[in-house]
């Protein structure tokens, strides 16, 4: 029988072992720059923690926790005007307001935890179930009593060690899946991408670019992100608040610390019509792939404009001159990330509510809470 693993729960970068980063080399959003971005500038009903796991001394793994307090938001969301987002916002607030999460919520994607290939993945995650208990303790200790544990975003090739771990137990749902964008080899330019949609789409990236004339798009440095910090949060807190759901919002020194601490990194561009301001993206270079992050937009501009779907080919543009591999859109917007190339990837996760009555009902609870989104998917592609 294998021993069981050790961890060790950190709630500062300082504190963590020098070797951390030798197992963020393939992930970004691992790595020691990253973590204390969160630490800097993470939402203000959040708190992290760092977890290290170990083998007879010897780390072999590491991993982020988040804790979420959603009785620190102002909303959830205001889309949906209607009983039922009364209702959700009431539940949430009783019974679900206080999250921890093995992974990252700000993110899509497998960004939970990563692991030396001398270790079974079982293991890691029976240390990250240990893990997860201390931390329940670390929290009841705070005056916070968890509601909610869970641990996201996996795909489904990578779920049989989860019911080898005993997940078996929770409630395993899936959410709006990821949208990923993968790159031919034989793509050196947008020519290319170009050259390969069918008319219809061709027509359309035609259209859009036709609607952007006028606007002006900066690739924006540190300093010019802290001269419009306000009106980029201005923008981005648009789009957060008009969002289906939303479990934080960003700080306004946010872009500014990503900037400061992943520098190159972090790309920022900003879109100006008469010298002002009205639209921005972000994304996130992470070894071959590219990280779509958040983004802002005035929504007067954007419809008349196409500002949103020429984002997306301008990072698309980009990718590809760039030579990436893959471009991850994440979630929201399906269809129209669809219409650009991009294809779904369902992603799943495991919950379990803490109250032992309200758990055998958390699957329907969820899925009236969050119903499947429907949508038609696009090829654009000849």
């Amino acid at each position: 029988m294998k021993t069981p693993l050790s961890i060790a729960i950190y709630s500062s970068i300082s504190e963590l072992p020098s070797n951390w980063n030798d197992f963020a080399i393939d992930n970004i959003f691992l790595s020691k720059d990253y973590l204390e971005i969160l630490q800097k500038s993470a939402p203000t009903n959040m708190i992290c923690h760092f977890i290290g796991i170990y083998n007879e001394g010897e780390l072999v793994g590491i991993s982020l926790s988040q804790f979420l307090d959603l009785n620190k938001l102002e909303s959830f969301g205001e889309r949906d005007k209607c009983v039922k987002n009364a209702v959700r916002n009431s539940f949430l607030k009783n019974l679900c307001s206080h999250i921890l999460i093995i992974g990252n919520n700000m993110l899509t994607g497998q960004n939970a935890y990563t692991f030396s290939n001398k270790i079974d993945e079982v293991q890691i995650l029976l240390a990250l179930k240990t893990a997860a208990q201390k931390l329940k303790i670390i929290f009841k200790n705070k005056g916070f009593k968890i509601h909610i544990t869970t641990y996201k975003d996996f795909p489904e090739e990578n779920l049989t060690p989860f019911y080898q771990a005993g997940f078996k137990e929770y409630f395993q749902f899936s959410a709006q899946p990821n949208m990923h964008f993968e790159i031919p080899n034989h793509w050196k330019s947008e020519q290319d991408y170009i050259n390969a949609l069918s008319k219809k789409y061709r027509d359309q990236y035609k259209r859009a670019r036709k609607k952007a004339e006028g606007i002006e798009k900066k690739k924006m440095e540190l300093a010019d992100i802290i001269q419009h910090e306000e009106s980029i949060y201005d923008l981005y807190y648009h789009v957060a608040k008009n969002a289906h759901f939303n479990t934080f919002f960003l700080t306004k020194n946010h872009f500014r610390t990503f900037k400061e601490l992943l520098q190159d990194k972090f790309l920022f561009y900003g879109y100006f019509l008469d010298d002002k301001l009205i639209g921005f993206n972000t994304i996130i270079k992470n070894g071959a792939v590219m990280d779509t992050y958040f983004l802002g937009y005035d929504d007067s501009i954007q419809r008349e404009k196409m500002l949103y779907l020429n984002m997306l080919y301008d990072m698309v543009a980009y990718s590809i001159n760039q030579g990436f591999k893959e471009i991850i859109f994440a979630r929201t917007a399906l269809e129209i990330k669809s219409s650009i190339g991009a294809k779904p990837q369902e992603m799943y996760g495991f919950a379990q509510h803490n109250n032992p009555i309200i758990d055998p009902i958390f699957e329907k609870i969820y899925c009236y809470l969050e119903p499947k989104v429907e949508w038609k998917e696009r090829n654009p592609f000849k």
